[in-house]
């Protein structure tokens, strides 16, 4: 019997390996440009240790487009770009083979958490790991994440992974403790999520085990010793103008709104003690920031639509599927009646991996939320195994017959629905939220621009001039000495040009200023009329992204 849940583990790890990597160069669509970012960062410090902008080995963050980016990533994509070259591929394994990871270490980590708890079905033993696991490997949340180059689902596996390695220092040696911590540390330096949902959670298992650590003194001084020092890098960041930047750009609690509507009440209730007393902006703050928290609860987002990005949802399936429904609403009740083995981590580890989240205007957010997994699908696994073994117990043939073939239709009719979707109809919707004709117009403006002094490319779409250094392929050196860069006094860079490319909001109107033969790439709605279109770029619905015409 050991041997055969051995065998349908083994079978779920080549589920979820295929279901992430398989077509992965080419599903998503093509790359964001923070995708390209990651892609060209681990190329440039695989050649010389220099990020793009020429800094050694940097450890403490990742500068780009002004955004200050925990630098892992790009570490972890050095030996795939140099092995597969830089392509769509290479980016995004590191993702794909975490996401691979994510799986067979739930299934090690559940067993940790609920030891003892399963049904038998066909002499097989299904236990809340194993079904926790296939859960993970079909999830659509987990799929769409681990398919693409986002650091988030890389810092989730060091999570699940610290957390196993902690549990397992219970019961072995004390380096278990220490590789838990360096992996906590790891997810740090992979996530900002990650910076607030580590430690605390870390410290919520030291404090739960304290009984255990209080004869081990030596263990617990140590641990956090080699995790001070693992993170002082990191620590002495946090205390930068840098580190605050994004986190001042997307938080709530600087949004002026919030306290113009707070002093509207106050003059609309004619500046009454009452007034200010219950219509503050501490109140109002407090009560925006539970209105974002539970709205990565809403049944909308986990269950129907999903998140409102098409990067993280298909559009037409939740983040977990519809048939989870009433297992995971049964699991909740379950979990905290029956309160197996180490029951608690579960609703403590959903509780803190929300919450840095719920600090960002926009929510629901799967990706900020990603650390929470795999503890969503366990909830689904202890729930179903529960109803299942009830059901079964009653050894009504009929009713447990029907019970299963309603349960098998309903998972493989929403599983196949979500494949269907994906891989056949999801690309040509939302090829454009992808970025899509980046790769196209680069590879036209190459193989043309010795005709033009100048090519002027618009940055309508985003950030071009990263896209010409990873498909062209520029040393870092060359781009290094031969661009013009801005740096704002609030930290934003803009790349302005590199060689003869000009990069500008407008480049129809900055051509005009210029002599020489030049290329204009705009967006169709700022070509002027009756100019020489020379060549377009379409989108895989067919809509048109970009035209190059002459000026």
């Amino acid at each position: 019997m050991r041997n055969l849940t051995r065998i349908i583990l083994l079978a779920i790890i080549v589920l979820a390996f295929f279901l992430r990597v398989v077509k992965l160069g080419e599903l998503p669509p093509a790359l964001t440009w923070d995708e390209v970012a990651w892609g060209y960062n681990a190329y440039a410090l695989g050649l010389s240790g220099h990020d793009e902008f020429g800094k050694f080995f940097p450890h403490q963050y990742l500068e780009s487009f002004g955004d200050f980016k925990p630098p892992m990533y790009a570490y972890l994509d050095i030996l795939p770009i140099k092995m597969f070259g830089m392509n769509e591929f290479a980016v995004r394994l590191p993702s794909a083979l975490a996401g691979v990871i994510s799986v067979v270490l739930s299934y090690f980590l559940v067993k940790k958490i609920i030891p003892k708890n399963s049904f038998s079905l066909l002499k097989i033993n299904f236990d809340p790991a194993l079904l926790t696991a296939f859960l993970l490997a079909v999830s659509p949340w987990h799929i769409l994440l681990s398919r693409a180059a986002f650091e988030s689902n890389v810092a989730t596996m060091f999570i699940i992974l610290g957390v196993y390695l902690f549990l397992i220092s219970l019961d072995k040696s004390r380096w278990y403790l220490l590789l838990s911590i360096c992996s906590f540390v790891c997810s740090a330096y992979t996530f900002n999520s990650a910076r607030i949902v580590a430690p605390i959670l870390l410290l919520i298992l030291f404090a739960a085990h304290y009984r255990y650590f209080i004869i081990r003194k030596e263990i617990v001084i140590s641990g956090f010793a080699f995790g001070f020092l693992l993170s002082l890098p990191l620590l002495l960041f946090l205390r930068s103008p840098q580190a605050k930047l994004r986190y001042q750009e997307v938080n709530i609690f600087s949004n002026v709104g919030i306290i113009e509507r707070v002093n509207q009440q106050h003059s609309n209730n004619n500046e009454a003690l009452w007034s200010r007393v219950i219509q503050n902006r501490r109140f109002a703050y407090a009560a925006e920031y539970v209105k974002h928290y539970f709205d990565n609860l809403s049944p909308s987002f986990l269950f129907i639509k999903g998140d409102g990005n098409p990067k993280f949802s298909i559009q037409d399936v939740g983040q977990l599927y519809l048939w989870e429904i009433p297992f995971f609403v049964a699991g909740i009740l379950f979990i905290f009646r029956k309160r197996e083995g180490k029951w608690w981590i579960v609703p403590i580890w959903i509780l803190i991996g929300i919450a840095p989240a719920a600090t960002a205007r926009e929510t629901p957010h799967a990706l900020r939320i990603a650390s929470t997994l795999p503890m969503f699908q366990l909830l689904t696994a202890y729930g179903l195994i529960q109803i299942t073994t009830q059901i079964l117990a009653n050894k009504k043939l009929l009713v447990s017959g029907m019970f299963l073939v309603l349960l098998t239709i309903a998972v493989s009719g929403n599983f196949v629905f979500f494949l269907h979707n994906y891989f056949f109809h999801y690309s040509r919707e939302f090829s454009r939220e992808w970025q899509y004709g980046y790769k196209e117009a680069i590879a036209y403006t190459e193989s043309v621009k010795n005709k033009y002094d100048l090519i002027y490319f618009t940055e309508e779409l985003g950030r071009p001039y990263i896209y010409l250094l990873f498909y062209g392929k520029y040393n870092p050196e060359y781009f290094q000495k031969n661009s013009v860069v801005e740096r704002e006094a609030l930290g934003f860079v803009n790349v302005r040009q590199v060689g003869n490319y000009i990069f500008v909001k407008n480049p129809g109107s900055i051509a005009e200023k210029s002599d020489g033969k030049n290329l204009i790439v705009d967006i169709p709605a700022s070509v002027p009329e009756g100019s020489k279109i020379v060549h377009r770029i379409h989108a895989l619905n067919d809509t048109t992204v970009f035209v190059m015409y002459e000026k």
